[in-house]
This record gives C-alpha cells, sequence and structure tokens, in this order.
C-alpha cells in the first residue's frame, strides 16, 4: 500500500462507540429474536443464555473438539483470542465469532434434527414477501420500456440502496424501515464501474452478495440485466456457506429470491426466468468460498479466491460488512484514498455500500466537512448516505 498511515483495527471495549453498541445491544437482541423465530427444545434455550451470558460478559472460548471447522478457526485467529473478552478483541473478529457461536447454540452444525435450519428464515421471507417486494417488482415493469443505459443506471441504484433493507441493520436503528429517501451519494464512481462493464459481452463479473431479500433481488436484477445486453457473458455470484450476519445471503436465499421472482408476474418473472437458465447453463455461477464468513480483511485472503478475483473483469463488493472487509475494519481518515486501501486488490474492484458503520475512505475533504457540519458523525452510521467507488489497475 501506498505510504498511506493505518490506523489500529476497531475494538468495541469503548463505551458509547457503534462497535460497543453493536456487541452490548444489538447481539443480545438478535439472541432474543431468534428465540421466538422458533420452538426451540430445552437444550437449545440453554445454549441460547449460555451464549447471551458468554457474549456479554464472558471470555471467548475454544470451539468443542468435534467441531467441524476448529481447525479453520483456529488459522482465523481462535487460539489467539481464546480467553479474552470478546470487547477486547478486534471488532470484526467478535462479530463473526457471535453468529458460529450462535448457529452452534441452536444445532444448525447438527447432527440432530434442527441441523442446517436457517435460525434468520423467518425474518428474511418475511421481508421477501412484503408489499414493499410487491411495490419495487411491479416498478419494473415500467423500466422495461425505458433506454438500456437508463434500465442500468436504474438497477445499479436499485442494488446500491437495497442495502437500506439490512435486516442486522433495523434491529438497533429505530425508524430505519421508515426513514426518509437518502439525499445522495458521498462519492460516485459510477462512470468508472459502466467502463469496466462494457458492450462485448466477454466479460466476467463477480459480485460478493451481502444481504438476502430485498437487496439480493436487486443485486440478481442488475446481474439479469448486464447478461442480456451484452455487458458481461458470466457473472459469479458469491453467497455465504452458512447463515449470517442475520440477513446476509446464502443459496437457499437464492432460490427463494428466484421463486419470488419468477412468481411475480410482468418483467420480474421475465428476469427470473432468465437468471434461472443462466444458473442451469453457467453463466451465472454461485460460490460458497469458506472466507466469505471468514473474521478477517479480504486482504488476508487465500490464494484461491485471489486468483478468481484476479481474473474477473470487475469484482463488486456490496454493503457494509464487505466494505469493511475490503478496506479493513480501521477508523481510517475519511479522506483516505480508497484506492490505497484496496491497492492489494488482484483486479478492477468496486464498492456499492450504503453507510451503516463507522469505517469509511475515499471521500473528498469538501464532503466531509459538510456531512459533519450537518450531522456531527451521525452520517457513519445513519444509513442515509450511500457510495460507489472504483478502482481500477493502471
Amino acid at each position: 500500500m501506498p505510504d498511506t498511515p493505518i490506523p489500529p483495527v476497531l475494538l468495541g471495549n469503548q463505551p458509547g462507540s457503534f462497535p460497543h453498541s453493536v456487541l452490548a445491544e444489538r447481539h443480545p437482541a438478535i439472541i432474543r429474536q431468534v428465540r421466538e423465530a422458533f420452538p426451540y427444545e430445552a437444550g437449545q434455550h440453554r445454549a441460547l443464555d449460555e451464549l447471551l451470558a458468554n457474549c456479554t460478559k464472558g471470555e471467548i472460548e475454544p470451539l468443542p473438539a468435534d467441531a467441524h471447522d476448529r481447525d479453520l478457526w483456529e488459522t482465523w485467529g481462535l487460539g489467539e483470542y481464546t480467553g479474552r473478552s470478546w470487547f477486547d478483541v478486534p471488532w470484526l473478529w467478535s462479530e463473526s465469532w457471535f453468529y458460529r457461536r450462535l448457529l452452534q447454540a441452536v444445532g444448525y452444525f447438527g447432527p440432530g434434527a434442527w441441523q442446517g435450519i436457517d435460525p434468520f428464515r423467518p425474518f428474511k421471507l418475511a421481508e421477501l414477501d412484503s408489499a414493499e417486494t410487491d411495490e419495487e417488482l411491479a416498478a419494473l415493469d415500467d423500466l422495461a420500456n425505458r433506454p438500456a443505459d437508463e434500465q442500468a443506471q436504474a438497477l445499479l441504484h436499485g442494488s446500491l440502496w437495497g442495502n437500506r433493507a439490512d435486516l442486522g441493520f433495523r434491529l438497533s436503528a429505530e425508524g430505519a424501515r421508515d426513514a426518509d429517501a437518502a439525499p445522495g451519494l458521498v462519492a460516485d464512481d459510477s462512470d468508472a464501474l459502466w467502463s469496466l462493464l462494457g458492450t462485448t459481452g466477454t466479460g466476467t463479473l463477480c459480485l460478493v452478495a451481502d444481504n438476502a431479500g430485498r437487496e439480493l433481488v436487486p443485486d440478481l436484477l442488475l446481474i439479469a440485466h448486464l447478461l442480456a445486453h451484452g455487458r458481461i457473458s458470466r457473472a459469479v455470484l458469491h453467497i455465504k456457506p452458512y447463515p449470517y450476519y442475520v440477513s446476509d445471503a446464502t443459496t437457499a436465499d437464492v432460490v427463494d429470491a428466484l421463486r419470488r421472482l419468477t412468481g411475480a408476474g410482468g418483467a420480474a418473472a421475465e428476469h427470473g426466468r432468465h437468471l434461472w437458465s443462466a444458473l442451469a447453463d453457467g453463466r451465472l455461477v454461485l460460490r460458497a468460498h469458506p472466507f466469505s464468513s471468514a473474521p478477517l480483511p479480504y486482504e488476508e485472503m487465500p490464494g484461491d479466491l485471489r486468483a478468481e478475483f484476479a481474473s474477473a473483469t470487475l469484482t463488486i463488493f456490496k454493503g457494509d460488512l464487505n466494505y469493511r472487509r475490503l478496506v479493513g475494519d480501521r477508523l481510517w481518515s475519511p479522506t483516505t484514498p480508497f484506492g490505497d486501501v484496496t491497492a492489494y486488490f488482484p483486479g478492477p474492484v468496486a464498492a456499492l455500500r450504503t453507510l451503516k458503520s463507522d469505517v469509511i475512505t475515499g471521500l473528498d475533504s469538501r464532503t466531509e466537512t459538510e456531512l459533519v457540519a450537518a450531522e456531527e458523525q451521525r452520517w457513519r452510521t445513519s444509513g442515509t448516505h450511500a457510495l460507489i467507488q472504483v478502482r481500477a489497475p493502471g
């Protein structure tokens, strides 16, 4: 990386900070919601009680000796952090660890009758089946009559602002569902993004998905448009190998979203059928790499994943968590160049993100000054601002 000062990684041990509120308030709220979403058995309730006590007042404990991913977590830092407070290790790590432990508590990894049951599925389906989703899909009929470039820009912004449907964010942001439309982008490199996605129909797009439901649907619609209009020949959609961060997309969520599209009628159904066929013939490929749920920045990605991103025409990282992992979960100066903190990335990379955590790079000084004057530091976490940032090597 160029000579850019590197701040320390974010921790959750400062009361009043956003990371502290996630560990002390959001995680207990998630445990309560998960407990109520299913008729779990007594053993699962005990395990959830133990997790609640451990994640708020206890220390990080090792995984059971027979855990299928124990060796993987050891390489991700479990040995180093065992015995330490959840608040005193990197925030990104402790957040990821929470979801791993939550799945263990509800029996997701089995063996047993609850193996493979997504504890967040009721929340995801409720959003996917909502009236708001109906309205958004119906709007596609009008969009289909617009020029292709106008469609592309609308779908790009749909993918960007769809991130406000993040279910985990809603748990700690009262009123987020009814928030007014955001005032605009704090950074907009969309011209650079479109210049990378040409019209020859030969490139590969990697899209690292974030949330299921009303965010995943516009992501899929954007992919469908790019394939149909010859801007790419192939898309690789990176999803999570298991339920993660409440609403992050898994394979089952992709299938649910496609069924929602194909059952909607009109232009939505046409897009859904196109995507269904694209999965069948390899123009759309799903990836669920273990590193997608790793508690580490993408700078530490394994070689096979690095090679895949290196071969892509463009890799788009969606959402707040992926942004934190892309640039590093640090309290950068907001004017730190995005290109500097992503210089390690092996190919062209873009970020589409609404702002829901403190991490931010790539702003000009005037924009930062205006944001602070209007909102102090609330603009970093309110979800009412967004960015499109691109780094193209060369």
